[in-house]
């Protein structure tokens, strides 16, 4: 579609969309007295940017020598041709303050386009969108400039050394959908060579870092094939040329995933598995056999068989969840006998599942208390993870990885944002 065709689009969905009580001349009017506002204002800031850094040079400042035009896209409209002051040499030795060089958009510009693709509007829905701020319509180039601004800080954030090394790690992956280039070619009914292409499965494996004061923040994050061995020693390879000891790492707490113990025996001597008390006690349910069932409440009214099915299951998860609230590891322990005496006659399966590899469990008490609700499940790093997911599921799937990963960086960012941690919590940048 051209972008004559897209503007004429957009401004049909804002009249049916919208009951404007200006109308269209006047409004057009008022956004030409504001960008000529903006632009007045700029440039006189320009100026005196430029004027301040004369008075600064030692020796013979070079002399003014005009203008130059740059075009412009703050949020409150394009300027076609903002006036740049420039010198008669030197030029290339100066930065900007008040615009970066080669910049051509404000930063909240960019940081409004990042947070509505966020949400999950596509790159068509940007143009939209970014229409009503800038009356006119950008290219899909133009707006795919903006997502790599996006990946350049993402980069960034990935390399960013570590000043700080945790002793506790939380990891998980999450699934997504993504589409891969095939070494085979088809023809399409216009008679063009078209790559093939398909959509595979691959898994976000991402690291959560926890420090001793009970901060936390999403440390690393890439792409692998599986939860793997090989794919986790990557991860784990990634974090320590980014500066983490490996030595430092005293736990490491998951889901069960497959690889990870092979993977810390390789990469972190000291550390151990802490495994996520709420995987440990979902796994019973599909274990239940729902034998012996009350047929009545607790005030003695009558039960159907999904009622008391749904009871046995809340009973035995809330006395499988009491064990981990227990202060100490020996009261946890007896907590423990108790439930295996209470609940092995009627549920067998489900106890030894449960009980089966229990210790690890367990390890989140040799730490400090007020750390125990963070430490003992990956909660913490799952919320961040369904964030993600949803947004996904919006999407459908991904056109290649580095869009995947964009997204990824944006919900962490927000999130962030959200629950008012430091975006880069214990890191030498800030």
């Amino acid at each position: 579609m051209k972008i004559e065709q897209k503007e004429e689009q957009i401004l049909r969905i804002k009249r049916a969309s919208f009951e404007s009580r200006l109308n269209e001349a006047l409004e057009k009017e008022l956004h030409s007295a504001v960008v000529a506002t903006v632009q007045a204002t700029l440039e006189a800031a320009l100026v005196e940017e430029v004027e301040s850094h004369l008075s600064q040079v030692s020796g013979e400042p070079p002399r003014r020598s005009g203008y130059y035009q740059r075009r412009l896209n703050p949020q409150y409209g394009t300027i076609e041709a903002l006036s740049m002051p420039k010198l008669r040499h030197s030029n290339g030795q100066r930065e900007w303050q008040i615009l970066q060089r080669y910049e051509r958009s404000l930063c909240h510009l960019l940081d409004y386009a990042s947070y509505l693709y966020v949400l999950g509007l596509s790159r068509r829905d940007l143009q939209e969108a970014l229409y009503f701020l800038l009356q006119n319509v950008l290219s899909l180039s133009a707006v795919n400039r903006v997502t790599l601004r996006v990946k350049e800080r993402m980069a960034s954030y990935r390399q960013t050394p570590l000043a700080q090394s945790p002793t506790i790690l939380l990891v998980d992956g999450v699934w997504v959908d993504i589409c891969y280039k095939l070494d085979e070619f088809k023809t399409d009914r216009a008679g063009h060579q078209r790559q093939c292409r398909a959509v595979e499965e691959r898994v976000i494996l991402a690291v959560m870092a926890v420090y001793p004061d009970g901060s936390h923040a999403l440390l690393h994050y890439t792409i692998s094939q599986a939860e793997a061995c090989d794919g986790w020693l990557k991860r784990f390879d990634e974090l320590i040329q980014r500066g983490l000891d490996a030595h430092a790492v005293q736990l490491i707490v998951s889901d069960g995933a497959k690889g990870l113990l092979e993977a810390m025996a390789q990469r972190f001597p000291n550390a151990q598995q802490q495994r996520c008390i709420t995987h440990k006690v979902r796994g019973m349910e599909s274990k239940l056999a729902f034998q012996q069932l009350e047929i009545q409440d607790d005030n003695g009214q009558p039960l159907s068989k999904e009622q008391a099915k749904d009871q046995r299951r809340s009973q035995i998860f809330h006395d499988a969840y009491a064990i981990y609230e227990a202060p100490t590891h020996a009261e946890a322990q007896s907590r423990l006998r108790s439930f295996s005496e209470t609940w092995q006659p009627l549920e067998p399966e489900a106890v030894h599942t449960f009980t089966w590899g229990m210790q690890r469990t367990f390890l989140f008490y040799n730490f400090d208390p007020a750390l125990h609700p963070l430490i003992r499940t990956t909660n913490a790093l799952e919320r961040f993870l369904r964030e993600f997911r949803n947004k996904a599921d919006e999407i459908g799937y991904f056109p290649n990885e580095d869009s995947c990963l964009t997204l990824f960086f944006l919900v962490l960012r927000r999130e962030h944002a959200k629950h008012n941690r430091p975006f880069l919590a214990n890191n030498s940048e800030h």
